[in-house]
Protein backbone atom coordinates (compact mmCIF):
# COMPACT_ATOMS: atom_id res chain seq x y z
CA UNK A 1 0.00 0.00 0.00
CA UNK A 2 1.34 3.52 -0.79
CA UNK A 3 2.35 5.70 2.23
CA UNK A 4 0.45 7.97 3.52
CA UNK A 5 0.68 12.05 2.59
CA UNK A 6 0.21 14.95 4.20
CA UNK A 7 -1.26 16.78 1.42
CA UNK A 8 -4.83 16.39 1.13
CA UNK A 9 -4.57 15.99 -2.24
CA UNK A 10 -2.59 12.74 -2.31
CA UNK A 11 -3.71 9.77 0.18
CA UNK A 12 -3.62 6.13 0.91
CA UNK A 13 -6.18 5.46 -1.51
CA UNK A 14 -5.46 7.10 -4.65
CA UNK A 15 -3.12 4.89 -6.49
CA UNK A 16 -4.79 1.38 -4.76
CA UNK A 17 -8.36 2.76 -6.41
CA UNK A 18 -6.36 2.39 -9.41
CA UNK A 19 -5.95 -0.38 -12.01
CA UNK A 20 -3.15 -1.36 -13.79
CA UNK A 21 -2.38 -0.16 -17.27
CA UNK A 22 -0.65 -0.72 -19.97
CA UNK A 23 1.27 2.65 -20.19
CA UNK A 24 1.88 2.98 -16.64
CA UNK A 25 2.86 5.92 -14.47
CA UNK A 26 6.74 7.31 -14.76
CA UNK A 27 8.41 9.58 -12.08
CA UNK A 28 9.88 10.89 -15.21
CA UNK A 29 6.56 11.52 -16.74
CA UNK A 30 5.37 13.08 -13.59
CA UNK A 31 8.50 15.65 -13.65
CA UNK A 32 7.88 16.30 -17.18
CA UNK A 33 4.19 17.50 -16.53
CA UNK A 34 5.16 18.78 -13.17
CA UNK A 35 7.20 21.18 -15.09
CA UNK A 36 4.64 21.98 -17.33
CA UNK A 37 1.95 23.43 -14.97
CA UNK A 38 4.46 25.25 -13.11
CA UNK A 39 4.96 26.81 -16.42
CA UNK A 40 1.64 27.92 -16.64
CA UNK A 41 1.15 29.13 -13.52
CA UNK A 42 4.28 31.35 -14.08
CA UNK A 43 2.97 32.69 -17.15
CA UNK A 44 -0.43 33.15 -15.80
CA UNK A 45 0.78 35.33 -12.52
CA UNK A 46 3.00 37.33 -15.13
CA UNK A 47 0.12 38.33 -16.64
CA UNK A 48 -1.78 39.15 -13.32
CA UNK A 49 1.25 41.18 -12.02
CA UNK A 50 1.84 43.32 -15.08
CA UNK A 51 -1.88 43.73 -15.10
CA UNK A 52 -1.72 45.05 -11.16
CA UNK A 53 1.29 47.69 -12.33
CA UNK A 54 -0.23 48.91 -15.22
CA UNK A 55 -2.83 49.85 -13.34
CA UNK A 56 -5.80 47.57 -13.31
CA UNK A 57 -7.92 46.22 -10.51
CA UNK A 58 -7.04 42.90 -10.34
CA UNK A 59 -8.75 42.23 -6.95
CA UNK A 60 -11.63 40.70 -9.07
CA UNK A 61 -8.86 38.22 -10.58
CA UNK A 62 -7.31 37.68 -7.32
CA UNK A 63 -10.19 36.01 -5.73
CA UNK A 64 -11.69 34.74 -9.04
CA UNK A 65 -8.28 32.45 -9.16
CA UNK A 66 -8.41 31.89 -5.75
CA UNK A 67 -12.40 30.49 -5.68
CA UNK A 68 -11.60 28.42 -9.37
CA UNK A 69 -8.78 27.10 -8.14
CA UNK A 70 -10.19 25.73 -5.27
CA UNK A 71 -13.18 24.06 -7.16
CA UNK A 72 -10.92 22.75 -9.46
CA UNK A 73 -8.75 21.12 -6.63
CA UNK A 74 -11.90 19.78 -5.24
CA UNK A 75 -13.06 17.66 -8.66
CA UNK A 76 -9.27 16.32 -9.28
CA UNK A 77 -9.00 15.10 -5.72
CA UNK A 78 -12.40 13.21 -6.06
CA UNK A 79 -11.48 12.62 -9.73
CA UNK A 80 -8.18 11.95 -10.33
CA UNK A 81 -8.90 10.56 -14.12
CA UNK A 82 -9.89 14.14 -14.98
CA UNK A 83 -6.27 15.63 -13.96
CA UNK A 84 -4.81 15.54 -17.29
CA UNK A 85 -8.01 17.90 -18.68
CA UNK A 86 -8.57 20.22 -15.28
CA UNK A 87 -5.25 20.48 -14.01
CA UNK A 88 -3.84 22.61 -16.29
CA UNK A 89 -6.67 25.15 -15.78
CA UNK A 90 -5.54 24.78 -11.96
CA UNK A 91 -2.66 25.86 -12.85
CA UNK A 92 -3.64 29.14 -14.66
CA UNK A 93 -6.08 29.78 -11.71
CA UNK A 94 -3.54 29.72 -8.97
CA UNK A 95 -0.91 31.79 -10.77
CA UNK A 96 -3.55 34.50 -11.61
CA UNK A 97 -4.39 34.64 -7.94
CA UNK A 98 -0.75 34.41 -6.94
CA UNK A 99 0.59 36.82 -9.41
CA UNK A 100 -2.13 39.70 -7.74
CA UNK A 101 -1.47 38.49 -4.15
CA UNK A 102 2.97 39.21 -5.02
CA UNK A 103 2.09 42.46 -6.60
CA UNK A 104 0.46 43.47 -3.57
CA UNK A 105 2.87 42.00 -1.04
CA UNK A 106 5.58 44.15 -3.26
CA UNK A 107 4.06 47.10 -3.57
CA UNK A 108 4.24 47.03 0.30
CA UNK A 109 7.89 45.19 0.70
CA UNK A 110 9.84 45.94 -2.21
CA UNK A 111 11.77 42.71 -3.43
CA UNK A 112 9.98 40.58 -1.04
CA UNK A 113 8.65 38.86 -4.15
CA UNK A 114 11.97 37.88 -5.48
CA UNK A 115 13.07 36.54 -2.34
CA UNK A 116 9.93 34.10 -1.28
CA UNK A 117 10.03 32.84 -4.53
CA UNK A 118 13.59 31.89 -4.59
CA UNK A 119 13.41 30.39 -0.77
CA UNK A 120 10.49 28.65 -2.14
CA UNK A 121 12.15 26.65 -4.86
CA UNK A 122 15.10 26.29 -2.18
CA UNK A 123 13.25 24.65 0.08
CA UNK A 124 12.11 22.73 -2.86
CA UNK A 125 15.58 21.51 -4.34
CA UNK A 126 17.04 21.16 -1.14
CA UNK A 127 14.44 18.71 0.07
CA UNK A 128 14.51 16.50 -3.19
CA UNK A 129 18.03 16.10 -2.64
CA UNK A 130 17.83 15.32 1.12
CA UNK A 131 14.96 12.59 0.11
CA UNK A 132 16.74 11.21 -3.39
CA UNK A 133 20.26 10.91 -0.92
CA UNK A 134 17.73 9.26 2.12
CA UNK A 135 18.83 12.09 4.82
CA UNK A 136 15.25 12.25 5.58
CA UNK A 137 12.97 9.42 4.97
CA UNK A 138 9.34 9.23 4.96
CA UNK A 139 8.97 6.61 7.83
CA UNK A 140 4.99 5.71 8.92
CA UNK A 141 5.81 8.09 11.61
CA UNK A 142 6.88 10.89 9.82
CA UNK A 143 4.17 10.51 7.39
CA UNK A 144 1.45 10.32 10.44
CA UNK A 145 3.28 13.61 12.19
CA UNK A 146 3.13 15.62 9.00
CA UNK A 147 -0.60 14.53 8.35
CA UNK A 148 -1.67 15.68 11.87
CA UNK A 149 0.19 18.81 11.51
CA UNK A 150 -0.87 19.61 7.92
CA UNK A 151 -5.05 18.42 9.40
CA UNK A 152 -4.59 21.13 12.34
CA UNK A 153 -3.29 23.47 10.12
CA UNK A 154 -6.16 22.97 7.96
CA UNK A 155 -8.80 23.43 10.82
CA UNK A 156 -6.98 26.83 11.85
CA UNK A 157 -7.39 28.32 8.63
CA UNK A 158 -11.16 27.09 8.26
CA UNK A 159 -12.16 28.13 11.79
CA UNK A 160 -10.27 31.45 11.30
CA UNK A 161 -11.90 31.95 7.97
CA UNK A 162 -15.35 31.58 9.25
CA UNK A 163 -14.92 33.81 12.44
CA UNK A 164 -13.66 36.10 10.52
CA UNK A 165 -17.10 36.57 9.22
CA UNK A 166 -18.44 37.65 12.17
CA UNK A 167 -15.20 39.66 12.70
CA UNK A 168 -13.69 37.60 15.23
CA UNK A 169 -9.35 37.15 15.27
CA UNK A 170 -8.00 34.17 15.94
CA UNK A 171 -5.02 35.89 18.00
CA UNK A 172 -1.28 35.73 16.77
CA UNK A 173 -2.25 33.83 13.98
CA UNK A 174 -2.01 36.82 11.30
CA UNK A 175 -0.07 39.40 13.21
CA UNK A 176 3.24 40.26 13.32
CA UNK A 177 4.33 39.62 17.26
CA UNK A 178 6.92 37.01 18.10
CA UNK A 179 4.37 34.57 18.60
CA UNK A 180 3.20 35.22 15.30
CA UNK A 181 5.66 34.64 13.51
CA UNK A 182 7.15 31.55 15.33
CA UNK A 183 3.07 30.27 14.42
CA UNK A 184 4.52 31.23 10.42
CA UNK A 185 7.12 29.45 10.93
CA UNK A 186 5.95 26.20 12.20
CA UNK A 187 3.67 26.51 9.36
CA UNK A 188 6.43 27.47 6.48
CA UNK A 189 8.11 23.95 7.88
CA UNK A 190 4.86 21.55 8.29
CA UNK A 191 4.39 22.87 4.28
CA UNK A 192 7.74 22.20 3.84
CA UNK A 193 7.98 18.47 4.89
CA UNK A 194 4.68 17.55 2.46
CA UNK A 195 7.35 17.54 -0.29
CA UNK A 196 8.89 14.20 1.10
CA UNK A 197 5.33 12.82 1.43
CA UNK A 198 4.43 13.85 -2.02
CA UNK A 199 8.07 12.63 -3.62
CA UNK A 200 7.37 9.16 -1.41
CA UNK A 201 3.63 9.04 -2.88
CA UNK A 202 4.40 9.37 -6.29
CA UNK A 203 7.69 7.44 -6.36
CA UNK A 204 5.76 4.49 -4.72
CA UNK A 205 2.53 4.83 -7.19
CA UNK A 206 5.72 4.65 -9.86
CA UNK A 207 6.78 1.35 -8.71
CA UNK A 208 3.37 0.19 -8.30
CA UNK A 209 2.78 1.04 -12.03
CA UNK A 210 -0.58 3.53 -11.88
CA UNK A 211 -2.13 4.44 -15.01
CA UNK A 212 -0.50 7.38 -17.36
CA UNK A 213 -2.91 10.07 -15.92
CA UNK A 214 -1.75 9.79 -12.32
CA UNK A 215 1.08 11.60 -13.70
CA UNK A 216 -0.92 14.83 -14.01
CA UNK A 217 -1.93 14.31 -10.60
CA UNK A 218 0.75 13.58 -8.82
CA UNK A 219 2.16 16.77 -10.36
CA UNK A 220 -1.07 18.66 -9.83
CA UNK A 221 -0.39 17.49 -5.72
CA UNK A 222 3.19 19.18 -6.10
CA UNK A 223 1.83 22.02 -7.00
CA UNK A 224 -0.44 22.25 -4.41
CA UNK A 225 1.99 22.24 -1.60
CA UNK A 226 4.29 24.68 -3.80
CA UNK A 227 1.67 27.29 -3.96
CA UNK A 228 1.10 26.58 0.00
CA UNK A 229 4.78 26.86 0.83
CA UNK A 230 4.88 29.79 -1.64
CA UNK A 231 2.13 31.84 0.48
CA UNK A 232 3.10 31.15 3.92
CA UNK A 233 6.95 32.15 3.06
CA UNK A 234 5.59 35.44 1.64
CA UNK A 235 3.54 35.63 4.79
CA UNK A 236 6.16 35.03 6.98
CA UNK A 237 8.75 37.71 5.04
CA UNK A 238 6.01 40.46 5.27
CA UNK A 239 5.60 40.15 9.12
CA UNK A 240 9.07 40.17 9.33
CA UNK A 241 9.64 43.21 7.22
CA UNK A 242 6.88 44.99 9.07
CA UNK A 243 9.03 44.88 11.99
CA UNK A 244 11.85 47.09 10.58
Amino acid sequence: MVGRSGNPTLNDETFDRQYSAHDPMTIGGTVNKAFMTLALLVAAAIISWTMYFSGYNVGGLAIGGAVVGFILALVISFKPSAAPFLVPFYAVAEGTFLGALSATYETLYYGITMQAALITMGVFIGLLIAYKTRLIRATENFKLGVFAATAGIAIVYLLSFVLGLFGITVPYLHDNSLIGIGISVVIVIVAALNFVLDFDFIESGAQQGAPKYMEWYGAFGLLVTLVWLYVEIIRLLAKLRSRD
